[in-house]
């Protein structure tokens, strides 16, 4: 691979494209888990105390990869969904608890493995904060009367702040699903603006898409969806809101706006429903992109394979695609895991069909291919299918690495374990690594650079430049989070022992 400019191998600024290769490989090479935090076995750094209304702590730590987004350096940010509502206690709210909504930053710290070890770079996932994300403005909370239970506002508010939760009884039931003043959320993906200032979350009972402040998890901005995605009739019970007859329009109840991608030129989201909506086909899937700064939507159609649902998406460009289709067995459902599968789309030229349905919106789908097999991955490195994560949903391109003297590219894929770690196992991350003809046409996000990780600008460059060309029989991480001088020296040492 050759070096056009120092430009070109600064590992926040990369750019890659190539031709497809008929050895293009996409390779497992670490597995990390998360359990706990430096509060404790599953516990988050909310600093939240007591137990909600099912007698699970409030600061329970889970489900962290419904959602995933890079930052930069070894900075991750995971999503949670609306909480831990696989404990049952009173089915008028389908279980659903005052979980105030949050994200969690993580460090993916990726070292060489070491002589032996099945896979060739160790993944360490370390919890440094938890964000609760707040409105400025009041919210609509459930009263919990006729449903035996107190008021679903959480404790934690005050003047000025109102936090998100996921109570499913917290909505106006004079408006549709789309009013941005219903305190119910249900985060399921995740996307960082490129100045690292804000991020973006997409949820299912809207949905809703919204930007928040990174630092103080407070509501900026909500975007206004298209109307043919919202339900009219709402209910703290997802079947009642399902039943064709109250909403013969709108998104599935629990299947809302399920994935969320960001262009690498920070400018558009791109968000994907997991389910047909009332109106449409089965298996036919709506894409929306959102114009962040005007707010102009589109529709595309996408439809499934083989997959029951799709569980996110991932930029690869500004007009491709990965989507994560995938069924709901495996680990956690009791079952044999059999699709998870990453196609690739393109939006080049792509029929918008908000103004379609039935068949003309089915015919007008986007066509796509398969990138990944993940069952496949899982299975040819051990993990056989009844132990593979039921619900593989997040994903992220990650930091760049060098395998073999190669440098790669990462893709991070996190499993949601609903909060039962019995049950589901971990909250467990993969990563994969590829090269520029395993995706033609990638192109690395133009992130601002993590402050911890400013010093790489220096010397990880020169790292990059003093190994590229060296056949290497191990893995090397070349973007790494380094803080001194020492620790960039420690970092090198290792690469040059790998």
């Amino acid at each position: 691979m050759g070096l056009r400019s120092a430009g070109y191998l600064c590992l926040l600024l990369a750019r890659g494209v190539a031709a497809p290769s008929a050895n293009a490989t996409i390779t497992l090479i670490a597995d990390g888990t998360l359990t706990s935090s430096s509060a404790g076995s599953l516990a988050d750094l909310s600093g939240l105390t007591g137990t909600l209304e099912n007698g699970l702590p409030a600061n329970l730590l889970g489900g962290v990869g419904s959602g995933i987004a890079y930052v930069g350096g070894e900075t991750f940010l995971a999503v949670p969904d609306r909480g831990p509502n696989a404990t049952p206690y009173n089915s008028a709210v389908d279980d659903t608890v005052s979980y105030i909504s949050r994200f969690q930053t993580l460090t993916m710290n990726l070292t060489p493995s070491g002589a032996g070890a099945s896979l060739p770079f160790t993944l360490t996932p370390t919890l440094t904060a938890t964000t609760l994300l707040s409105s400025p403005t009041a919210l609509v909370y459930g009263s919990g009367a006729g449903l035996g239970l107190g008021s679903g506002a959480p404790a934690q508010n005050t003047d000025g702040k109102f936090y998100f939760a996921g109570r499913s009884d917290n909505f106006d039931p004079n408006k549709n699903s789309g009013n941005p003043n219903n305190a119910r959320f249900d985060p399921e993906s995740i996307r960082v603006s490129n100045d690292g200032k804000s991020v973006f979350v997409s949820d299912e009972y809207g949905p809703y898409v919204y930007q928040f402040d990174r630092t103080t998890g407070q509501r900026i901005k909500s975007f206004e969806l298209p109307a043919n995605l919202y339900v009219s009739k709402l209910s703290p019970q997802g079947n009642v809101e399902i039943d064709h007859a109250n909403n013969p329009s709108g998104r599935v109840a629990n299947k809302g706006m399920e994935g969320l991608a960001i262009t690498p030129d920070g400018k558009t989201l791109i968000g994907i429903m997991q389910a047909e909506l009332e109106q449409d086909p089965k298996n036919l899937l709506r894409i929306v992109t959102i114009d962040i700064a005007t707010g102009t939507t589109h529709e595309y159609g996408y439809v499934l394979t083989t997959g029951s649902g799709v569980s996110d998406i991932v930029a690869i460009n500004d007009h491709q695609f990965l989507v994560d289709e995938r069924d709901g067995k495996g680990l956690g459902d009791g079952s044999t895991a059999a699709v998870k599968q990453l196609f690739e789309i393109d939006l080049t030229g792509a029929t918008d069909i908000t103004n379609l349905t039935g068949a003309a919106a089915t015919s007008a789908a986007v066509g796509k291919s398969l990138v990944l097999d993940l069952v496949k991955a899982f299975n040819d490195n051990g993990i056989i299918s009844t132990q593979i994560p039921a619900k593989i949903e997040g994903l992220a391109f990650g930091q760049d690495v060098l395998l073999n003297g190669v440098l790669e590219h990462t893709l991070f894929v996190a499993n949601d374990n609903d909060f039962v770690t019995n049950v589901a196992g971990p909250n467990r991350f993969f990563v994969f690594a590829f090269t520029d003809n395993d995706v033609p046409g990638f192109v690395q996000r133009q992130l601002v650079p993590e402050p911890s990780s400013l010093t790489v600008l220096g010397t990880g460059l020169l790292l990059g430049f003093g190994l590229l060309h060296r056949p290497r029989s191990a893995g090397c991480a070349v973007w790494r989070s380094v803080r001194t001088r020492s620790r960039t020296r420690a970092a090198s040492a290792q690469c040059r022992a790998g």
